[in-house]
């Protein structure tokens, strides 16, 4: 299968508008008590989930995080049924068990939003070794924030990766804050240096504009898809809202109105809607207003989960086991015989 061509301008601004309204939506839904956790809005963030997205296949694997609504639509989601999930209701893309912070979605392709800042990483080195020992071209991609990059786990994913050299792409959205926290506050060092200092590729990119977040992922991609080893992408980005929705109650003073306007001064949302034409854009702008109603009475007609089916789901039943997955002492590490396999048939 063939990767994707570049999107079109057109194209971009559809995805990017569809996340943007996205969210105003759901904190809508915030507001009125539908959406009952609160959430983690990506507004100012779309370029990196649309220009990443547009790079992936649908058979790829990515790994988001509890900011990962725009990346799940980005890689197909379907917006009703992931407004099911931050809901709590039945017809989610998790069943309503994952909600906002961490839902996954099989159907396109994205195996969680992992609940630990950062672990996505290692998780993901073992699904793209994975892939490639099933024989396949596919790529598994991780995408974590800055508050990350400094978990011990993301540093032995990495290693790990880079040993085996898994079809992998790691990407941090470096908001410039974890939580409250400046990043230049909490990391030493550069945040590809981490990646660099395992043999790990690594660059840093202008995550306002879709262009250059495309054109540093398809190259990623096609290194991994080519069984060229796992590369590292910063994004330099910015979330116009809050880390959570509980700052549009509690407003907190960890950042100057100034910094946030300049920052808007490169939204990408208006200068990517500048290249379409007039005409076009009110099209898709309708367009998208239509699917996004469409997606609200969706969720809000589904069912609500029942109190007694709380722990539903929360176990694997009845997965086959391949041969050799199971440590032995007569096999495998112990004995130097290589096992044979090491994944599960789900």
């Amino acid at each position: 299968m063939a990767d994707s061509p570049r999107p079109t301008p057109r194209d971009f601004y559809r995805t990017m508008r569809l996340i943007r309204r996205f969210e105003e939506r759901s904190i809508e839904l915030v507001r009125s008590g539908d959406i009952g956790s609160g959430i983690h809005p990506c507004i100012g963030q779309e370029a990196v989930a649309v220009g990443l997205g547009a790079t992936l296949r649908p058979d790829d694997v990515l790994m988001a995080n509890h900011r990962g609504h725009g990346h799940l639509l980005a890689k197909g989601t379907d917006p009703g049924r992931l407004l099911a999930e931050m809901a709590g209701r039945a017809d989610g893309v998790a069943r309503g068990r994952g909600g906002s912070f961490h839902p996954s979605d099989f159907t396109t392709g994205v195996f969680a939003s992992p609940g630990t800042v950062g672990h996505g990483v290692a998780l993901t080195a073992g699904v793209a070794w994975a892939l490639a020992a099933g024989g396949t071209d596919r790529v598994a991609v991780s995408v974590v924030g800055d508050g990350g990059i400094n978990q011990g786990a993301l540093l032995e994913g990495l290693n790990l990766a880079a040993l085996w050299r898994v079809p992998a792409v790691f990407v941090c959205e470096n908001n410039q804050y974890a939580t409250t926290v400046p990043v230049e506050v909490a990391t030493a060092g550069s945040i590809t240096g981490r990646a660099e200092a395992f043999g790990i590729p690594a660059v840093s990119v202008d995550g306002m504009e879709v262009d250059e977040v495309w054109t540093a992922a398809a190259a990623a991609v096609a290194r991994a898809r080519d069984g060229r080893g796992p590369s590292f992408l910063e994004f330099r980005t910015y979330r116009y809202y809050g880390h959570h929705t509980f700052e549009l109650k509690d407003r907190l003073g960890y950042r100057e109105d100034a910094e946030i306007e300049r920052w808007r001064a490169r939204d990408p949302l208006p200068r990517q809607a500048a290249l379409v034409p007039d005409a076009e854009r009110a099209a898709i702008d309708a367009g998208v207003e239509a699917e996004l109603d469409r997606a609200v009475d969706f969720a809000l007609a589904s069912e609500k989960l029942a109190p007694a089916d709380a722990l539903a789901y929360h176990y694997a039943e009845k997965v086959p086991i391949r041969t050799g997955t199971a440590p032995s002492r007569t096999a495998g590490p112990w004995s130097g015989t290589p096992v044979t396999a090491g994944v599960a048939d789900a």
